[in-house]
């Protein structure tokens, strides 16, 4: 009699399985984690209405899924799951939870396979939600072993709530790929945090699944372009707009020129603003199978020189325009991009539009990778700002970047109606991905004006190109705020600041003014750039989920994992414990080119050591506290420079101030005090520190606070701290006061001079 009743279930699981293998092209993951025999409970992330089909399809076994009641309620539906011994929950009913929880708890006590979707609901954020409490209570007083379990690219899929419904949109490719990726089981101790991270680490690793020869960034444009030929691609502050098919024939004729002139070369130097040109000039050099360096004019000619000799670069691709607007002066190797473009033929000229636009995608793709190079080959080198230290050449690979472009996509979800303001320098890593090559892979357009602190000039260019995505940093923001209308700004949708600490007082004053949130993020160069990111909140019917957590930097991006640890014996610290922020992903660096010993340093067992102290809350959100670079030991205690700004900023508002440390013969170092706002005075501000809950040793004296027209910056937007600490000291000097603060009156340093651009 036995085998009638469990022929059902063997016809169910089997006819399931076969409509799932036909609708799907699953790859699995260490599927041999699963146990054969015995009782496990797996933990999964929840991400479309099909996840129990696609995990219950890739196990030989029967598991019971915990399912939302009214769902396993539902007449078409309630008999398949009885028979497939569901477990149904009711969220919000704490009667029925305990009720369900106990019996899942009976089902493991029994020897089966019990699966858990620890977000409690289907994410709707595209990110991994916060884990319930619930798989802790499960596993009380049990001894089974925990199995992560990750899907990978449901996100997109008709079931999943992409474009911000379900089941009502195509698929986009049938059979539709999907990864699920069962991880290491864990002991029934494990935390709910434990197992989230542990499932982001397996989002990390499934990412690797994805690449095919095809994911290289200009490969990837030029489907983009043969998809959207007509469309409008990118624009300048010059006036000058391309279609997507007019931008990939400019960039195969500079392309062209640089494969015929500069055959030998494996990487060209950039030397251009955020503009039509510096964009073609960096898609050209890809097509060209050359290494694009984007040179940071801002830094100086001793920086300029170093990454030209790290990088080996003899060619670097300008424009006399630039330069003269610039005031930089002419350096040996320089080609004209003008120059380039004039010189060619109008026979050339047909010749490669006909081949743009007639060349199927695939044979044109081929055309282009002569080199045959794997998505894990140099995509570029970003120098890293300085702003602590000497710049690094941080190695990005086309790998990297995708990742990127593809974590920022799933979270924020842009379409080819969207159109990015470019403002960040192309020597930016977010400039790079954010404002260069994610439009272009994505196909959305892009409007670029190479003075971010151009703030009237930007006001006009959101209204006339109707931009929706602004990236920025909060000190460019400030500028904004002060100039830009409400009108000029109706458009966007997104307004991301990153590079810096967003002060409560812009966010708020620029929620007032625009209706729109400043979603703050964070991010390393050496992470291509983005880690993680506030998104906004996603209502829908009941539910309501948080992307956003004002004071934080968001959730780490989907397939980012983040851990905190102690920064001197590197031990794991629990949820809510402030530590070393230590970061891994698909989009962490290669190294830096020529320092082994450099690369070494930063890299943990796969992970990037930040250098940043942080928190990591129970939902999942990252609080940055401070730099551990940005410590002073005073009297024998570390006083961290970023919690004083901090409270500064809360008595300053928006004005800008920098907390710096200078030699002390007897306590070792001083704080030094620079701030911007104009009314306050260095006593006010010592006064209104002292009634703060700031420890008195923490408190700069009186006489290391100073009022400064500016702070110096460097040309990506963030506080130039070795600039900082040098006024400082001249400041401290015996005849400082004698100096003029005219010394330190200058303006920001910005791509181009004031106005310009």
């Amino acid at each position: 009699m036995e085998i009638w009743h469990t022929l059902p279930t063997c016809l169910i699981r089997f006819s399931l399985w076969l409509l799932t293998h036909t609708l799907y092209r699953i790859r699995v993951v260490g599927p041999a984690h699963v146990p054969a025999r015995g009782p496990a409970l797996l933990v999964c992330n929840h991400v479309s209405f099909v996840d129990g089909l696609l995990v219950g399809g890739c196990v030989q076994r029967c598991i019971r899924f915990l399912i939302y009641r009214p769902i396993y309620e539902h007449r078409a539906l309630h008999w398949l799951l009885r028979h497939l011994h569901a477990i149904p929950v009711q969220g919000g009913n704490a009667k029925d939870v305990v009720q369900s929880l106990a019996r899942a708890r009976e089902e493991l006590r029994q020897g089966h396979v019990v699966c858990i979707f620890a977000e409690g609901a289907i994410s709707r954020t595209g990110n991994l939600l916060p884990f319930k409490r619930g798989l802790e209570k499960i596993l009380q007083g049990l001894d089974v072993p925990v199995i992560p379990v990750h899907l990978d690219r449901v996100w997109g899929s008709i079931f999943s709530f992409k474009d911000g419904r379900f089941v009502w949109k195509w698929p986009r490719r049938l059979p539709y790929p999907v990864t699920v990726s069962f991880g290491a089981p864990l002991p029934a101790t494990a935390t709910a945090p434990e197992v989230r991270e542990r499932i982001a680490a397996l989002a990390s690793a499934a990412v690797e699944q994805r690449r095919t020869a095809q994911d290289l960034l200009h490969l990837r444009f030029i489907a983009t372009a043969k998809r959207h030929w007509g469309w409008r691609c990118m624009s300048d502050s010059t006036g000058r707009t391309l279609t997507y098919g007019q931008t990939l024939i400019s960039s195969l004729l500079l392309a062209h020129w640089l494969r015929q002139h500069r055959p030998h070369d494996a990487m060209v130097g950039l030397l251009l603003p955020a503009s039509v040109a510096g964009a073609l000039a960096n898609i050209a050099t890809l097509l060209a199978g050359k290494v694009p360096v984007n040179l940071n004019f801002t830094a100086g000619r001793e920086a300029l020189s170093a990454a030209l000799e790290q990088c080996a670069i003899h060619t670097i691709v300008t424009s006399r325009a630039f330069l003269a607007r610039a005031r930089i002066a002419e350096l040996e190797g320089m080609v004209y991009i003008e120059d380039v473009l004039q010189d060619m033929s109008a026979l050339r000229k047909m010749c490669t539009a006909l081949v743009a636009l007639l060349v199927p995608t695939r044979l044109l793709q081929g055309l282009c990778n002569r080199q045959r190079l794997h998505p894990d080959a140099l995509a570029t080198v970003v120098f890293s700002s300085g702003s602590t230290g000497t710049p690094k050449g941080v190695m990005l690979s086309h790998h990297n970047v995708l990742s990127n472009i593809e974590a920022i996509q799933q979270v924020f979800a842009t379409t080819r109606a969207d159109c990015v303001m470019g403002v960040l320098p192309l020597f930016h890593s977010f400039g790079f991905t954010g404002t260069l090559w994610l439009p272009l892979v994505t196909g959305c357009g892009v409007a670029y004006h190479a003075n971010p602190l151009d703030a009237k000039t930007i006001g006009a260019m959101v209204h006339q190109h109707q931009a929706t995505i602004l990236i920025s940093t909060p000190t460019f923001y400030a500028a904004y705020l002060r100039t830009c209308t409400a009108a000029e700004f109706a458009s966007l949708r997104y307004a991301i600041a990153g590079a810096e600490k967003l002060r409560p007082a812009l966010a708020q004053a620029f929620k007032e003014k625009y209706g729109l949130d400043l979603l703050e993020g964070y991010g390393c160069t050496e992470m291509a750039p983005v880690v993680s990111v506030n998104v906004p909140d996603v209502e829908h019917g009941r539910y309501r989920q948080t992307g956003c957590k004002p004071g934080t930097v968001g959730h780490p991006l989907p397939g980012i994992g983040a851990k905190i640890v102690d920064p001197e014996t590197r031990v794991p610290l629990p949820s809510g414990q402030e530590g070393l922020l230590l970061v891994q992903g698909p989009n962490r660096m290669l190294g830096y080119i020529g320092q082994p010993e450099k690369t070494a340093e930063v890299l943990c067992d796969g992970w990037y050591v930040t250098g940043d102290i942080a928190l990591i809350d129970a939902d999942g959100f990252i609080h940055i506290t401070d730099r551990l670079a940005r410590f002073s030991k005073i009297a024998g205690e570390m006083v961290p420079h970023g919690r004083v700004e901090a409270a500064i900023s809360q008595i300053l508002g928006e004005a800008p101030c920098v907390v710096t440390a200078v030699p002390d013969e007897q306590k070792g170092e001083r704080l030094v005090v620079l701030y911007t706002h104009p009314e306050c005075t260095p006593g006010g501000l010592w006064e209104q520190l002292g009634r703060s809950d700031l420890p008195r040793l923490w408190i700069p004296r009186r006489e290391h606070m100073y009022a400064v027209a500016t702070i110096p910056l460097l040309g990506t937007g963030k506080v130039d701290l070795r600039a900082a600490r040098l006024m400082a000291l001249t400041m401290m000097a015996p005849d400082a006061r004698a100096v003029s603060n005219d010394l330190f009156d200058h303006a920001p340093v910005s791509p181009l001079p004031p106005g310009e651009g």
